[in-house]
């Protein structure tokens, strides 16, 4: 059986044996943040405090700041921007250089470390 499994929204999976090759392009997403494999409904994460939605690394990490977060000096690692809670902590926030590769798995991270003052929502309910 090959092909490739794909979750729709209401978490069913199905095979698809002849997937098309746009299917799997990169695609740059509508914005930060969102998934881009198919089906996958895109994430914000949110300033709970504020109800902010964060848009950019500024706006990250003045409330990174705020919390005590201090950027990371990563001279070997230019590729990622990374945060830390003090010199004696183990807590460590590693995000792409760019924040329009900022994934879910990025947020969930910032979310674990800060339980109280960040979320990540589906863009949609925000609207409501």
């Amino acid at each position: 059986m090959s092909g490739v499994w794909i979750f729709d929204r209401n978490g069913v999976v199905r095979l698809v044996t002849n997937p098309t090759r746009e299917s799997f392009e990169q695609k740059e997403p509508p914005h930060p943040g969102t998934a881009t494999s198919p089906g996958a409904r895109p994430r914000v994460l949110v300033y709970l405090p504020a109800n902010q939605v964060i848009q950019s690394y500024s706006e990250l990490e003045q409330r990174l700041t705020e919390l005590g977060w201090t950027r990371y000096p990563n001279s070997n690692r230019p590729d990622l921007l990374q945060f830390h809670r003090s010199e004696n902590s183990v807590h460590l926030i590693s995000l792409p250089n760019n924040f329009a590769n900022l994934k879910s798995f990025h947020m969930y991270d910032i979310v674990v470390k800060n339980r109280s003052f960040f979320e990540v929502r589906d863009p949609a309910a925000l609207q409501n």
